[in-house]
């Protein structure tokens, strides 16, 4: 496996699949990389602790540093590279530019309308896609892989490409499931954080996800999750049920929905999502 730190040395491995991540690996990101090394092409991980998706009181500084560890995983996993780029490689500009090109970035409309993390976190978007269409340019993948814990996120990068397909004619985003710990609880990043009382409270997250498997309506489905995470002491951000495509209200008649839920214990925040049936998606 090749370690790439400088910009000269991507055009080895362009073409192939791309796995983009901030570090910390864990499983779920073993898993995305064993799906782009099933698809027969090289596959690239990039590391990246992203400064234009945090906000100044988010926690850019104190996201985990793992390089090590990482490279073990992405090894054992089957990457045929790791890009390790600095910050002045991905955002020459500097880093005031870079926020404000963040800023200013024409975003689909799925990262506006749905009021979930858009809302929660306004200038979040604007980064992601910065940065992922940096990388993008920079190693000109056929394939990306992305998990769905990051729903929207997903959602975003994929209408962002398919509204720049001129810009990147040949690329295909694969969504992949989440991974979850035996218990239900979906893998993060950010889970390291957690204290005991806190890791037995975070499982009202897939508790309530797991009780709207098969809800009669929106309504009640979301009234729900909300007492659910409730009694586990959860903070709630936004716990929804939306339309799969749109992150929106689910259309008339549909019987199957996405819902989602952010939440926090104590300065963790944590996010899910998971399929839902729907009897009377309007009701």
């Amino acid at each position: 496996m090749k370690i790439i730190e400088t910009l000269e040395k991507l055009g080895e491995i362009q073409g192939g699949s791309l796995v983009p991540t901030m570090g910390a690996l864990h499983e779920g990101h073993a898993s995305l990389i064993r799906a782009g090394a099933a698809s027969d092409r090289p596959v690239l991980v990039t590391l990246f602790v992203n400064p234009t998706q945090f906000a100044p009181n988010e926690d850019f500084a104190k996201y985990p540093r793992t390089l090590d560890a990482d490279l073990k995983i992405a090894e054992a996993a089957g990457a045929s590279a790791v890009f390790v780029p600095s910050i002045e490689a991905i955002y020459p500009g500097g880093l005031a530019n870079a926020a404000s090109l963040a800023a200013q970035f024409s975003l689909p409309p799925i990262a506006t309308a749905p009021r979930l993390e858009d809302a929660v976190r306004p200038t979040h978007f604007g980064g992601v896609c910065l940065v992922v269409s940096r990388l993008f340019d920079l190693c000109q993948p056929s394939l990306a892989y992305f998990g769905e814990k990051d729903f929207q996120q997903l959602r975003v990068i994929t209408q962002m490409v398919e509204e720049n397909s001129n810009r990147w004619k040949s690329l295909k985003i694969i969504p992949c499931a989440t991974i979850r710990e035996p218990d239900g609880l979906a893998m993060s990043s950010r889970n390291r954080y957690l204290d005991p009382s806190q890791r037995i409270a975070a499982l009202g997250i897939s508790r309530a996800l797991q009780s709207v498997a098969h809800c009669s309506n929106v309504a009640n489905g979301e009234a729900l999750m909300r007492k659910i995470l409730d009694q586990h002491g959860l903070e709630t951000q936004y716990a929804v049920i939306r339309s799969e495509k749109t992150l929106c209200a689910p259309e008339s008649g549909v019987k199957s929905a996405r819902a989602l839920i952010a939440a926090k214990l104590g300065a963790i925040r944590l996010i899910d999502n998971a399929i839902v049936g729907i009897s009377t998606p309007n009701g």
